[in-house]
């Protein structure tokens, strides 16, 4: 007996990843504000911003301290003078996740006082891109989405990769 890989064995690996990476959805991404820096004074957090996209369904989150600092959701007035007056959401875990819900812009600062030190960070959330148009059918008056539409469930990739299997002669 053989140690080494059949082409029969490399085939139906990369019919496993092939529908591995068909069925898999796209996920969230966790911005990790200040990243290994983390939600402390003196850091550049406009700059950290703008070198992320922020995506509805995306989370955002703050590292710091808790016996020290805090994190505020707050409106334009608020992030731009420091103030937590009419903060719409506070966290003071120390790791905190906030889920980026909605498209907008999102203002966060630090109610204890380092807000003033830099401690304020401002986002802006898009909404997700549309699904591609490519799968939509001639005909309009069909109700399926174009997602549905073109995306075969995780089980006909897996009734697929059997039939191919059967048709290479590879069992289990």
């Amino acid at each position: 007996m053989s140690t080494s890989p059949s082409i029969s064995n490399l085939l139906f690996l990369f019919l496993f990843l092939l529908i591995a990476a068909a069925s898999t959805t796209v996920s969230a991404t966790d911005h990790i504000v200040g990243a290994n820096r983390g939600w402390n004074p003196g850091i550049n957090y406009t700059l950290w911003a703008n070198n992320h996209t922020f995506l509805v369904g995306d989370l955002i989150s703050f590292r710091y301290q808790k016996t020290q600092y805090n994190v505020f959701e707050v409106n334009q007035t608020g992030y731009d003078n420091c103030t937590t007056e009419g903060a719409v959401g506070n966290w003071s875990s120390g790791k905190d996740f906030i889920l980026l819900d909605k498209p907008k812009r999102y203002y966060f600062i630090c109610g204890t006082g380092g807000c003033f030190n830099g401690m304020k960070v401002s986002v802006v959330v898009h909404a997700l891109p549309p699904p591609p148009k490519s799968a939509v059918s001639a005909d309009h008056s069909n109700t399926k989405s174009a997602a549905s539409a073109s995306t075969p469930p995780p089980a006909l990739w897996v009734l697929i990769a059997g039939l191919l299997m059967g048709f290479l002669g590879f069992s289990l």
